[in-house]
């Protein structure tokens, strides 16, 4: 039988591959909105929380609700002790994306979708939870602590910060993470939400769903390059060196991460706002280096290349500044798309076919089978 008649798309470019009423991305005369609502607005003028309320439960919460909602957040932010014993036994050299995958998929088990935990309160789960996962099995191998999961920061930017350093943030730390967690919390059919649609449209549980789209999140062409940028950025000394390092970089014709984007053939409109928040870490810590060559790396790439940078590039150094690991960049990424990912992942579940795409086939003809002993 043969199939329909379609062109190849590389990637999927162009294709519509499905129906969404979550954001718009790329789209003329709407720019990137959430439901709706301006990135920019959202950005801001709103807490993390709204927007996760937002994306998972379809509409921005009232003053009560949304104190209502943090309160529900606070308390689902411990860990069952079976999953605390997962964590232990996880290496010290692995790489905190795998650790999150594999916390995700064990909750999944000890917690697992049914009655009395829908969809939602599952979604909430996992807002609340990714930075104990990640925390307590980074400070049990980092330093022999089973620490406590649980704080009394309202704000899970807040949270995610005391947790990492012991003490309490900087109310311009915490504001930035939690204007970058909105930034990151969804955009429409990238990779990792592509990947969760299409593992729920098998209607596996939830939690295999959230697990597919960290998998992919996982590689350098998408989450990862925050973490790459990083690498780049702290390789010069200052802008001139940053430069000089950069045309040779380009000579040699290899790949700078955190510039362009699939969607975005001029600026990605994010990344206006991580970098103005970039630089007031850079002026609240004295030290305007990691900016200044920064946005050297910038000019160099829009001049030789006609290459924007995308929300990766200055999210890199304001993490940094804001005494977050590199290694850790990826899963920040983490805790702000669970709450798109859910969204997407119920969206799907309310609309379901399952994804059965076609390959072009590019093997050979129609052979006929020759006996093995009558082979050459």
């Amino acid at each position: 039988m043969n199939g329909p008649s379609v062109s190849y798309s590389p990637g999927l470019e162009g294709v519509i591959a499905g129906k969404t009423a979550i954001s718009t991305v790329g789209k003329k005369g709407k720019g990137l909105n959430y439901r709706g609502y301006s990135i920019y607005d959202l950005a801001e003028q709103a807490a993390f929380e709204e927007v996760a309320h937002l994306l998972i439960h379809g509409r921005l919460p009232t003053t009560g609700e949304l104190d209502a909602y943090r309160a529900r957040l606070k308390g689902l932010r411990g860990l069952p002790e079976g999953l605390k014993r997962v964590l232990e036994q996880l290496p010290a050299a692995a790489h905190p994306m795998d650790v999150l995958r594999t916390a995700c998929s064990a909750l999944g088990t000890m917690e697992p979708e049914g009655e009395g935990r829908d969809q939602y309160a599952i979604a909430d789960r996992l807002v609340a939870s990714f930075p104990s996962m990640l925390l307590y099995w980074h400070h049990f191998h980092a330093g022999g602590k089973a620490i406590d999961t649980e704080t009394d920061e309202d704000s899970l930017a807040g949270h995610f910060l005391f947790l990492l350093h012991g003490s309490k943030p900087a109310e311009l730390h915490r504001r930035m993470l939690d204007a970058s967690l909105i930034l990151y919390a969804e955009h429409e059919f990238n990779a990792s939400t592509f990947s969760a649609r299409v593992t729920a449209s098998t209607l596996p549980d939830f939690y295999a769903a959230v697990t597919s789209a960290i998998g992919t999140l996982r590689g350098p062409l998408h989450g990862g390059a925050n973490e790459e940028a990083m690498k780049l950025i702290t390789r010069f000394r200052s802008p001139e060196e940053a430069e000089r390092g950069l045309l040779d970089m380009l000579a040699r014709k290899e790949k700078i991460m955190g510039f362009g984007h699939r969607v975005y053939k001029e600026a990605d409109p994010r990344s206006r706002v991580i970098k103005e928040w970039s630089r007031r870490l850079g002026e609240a810590a004295g030290d305007m280096t990691l900016f200044a060559v920064s946005e050297r790396i910038e000019e160099v790439m829009l001049r030789e290349k006609r290459l924007y940078p995308n929300l990766d590039f200055y999210s890199a150094s304001a993490y940094h500044l804001a005494g977050i690991p590199t290694s850790m960049f990826t899963p920040v990424f983490v805790f702000a798309r669970i709450a798109g990912w859910s969204a997407h992942i119920i969206e799907q579940r309310a609309d379901n076919r399952i994804f059965r795409p076609v390959a072009e086939y590019v093997g050979p003809e129609p052979m006929a089978f020759v006996p093995i002993g009558e082979r050459g």
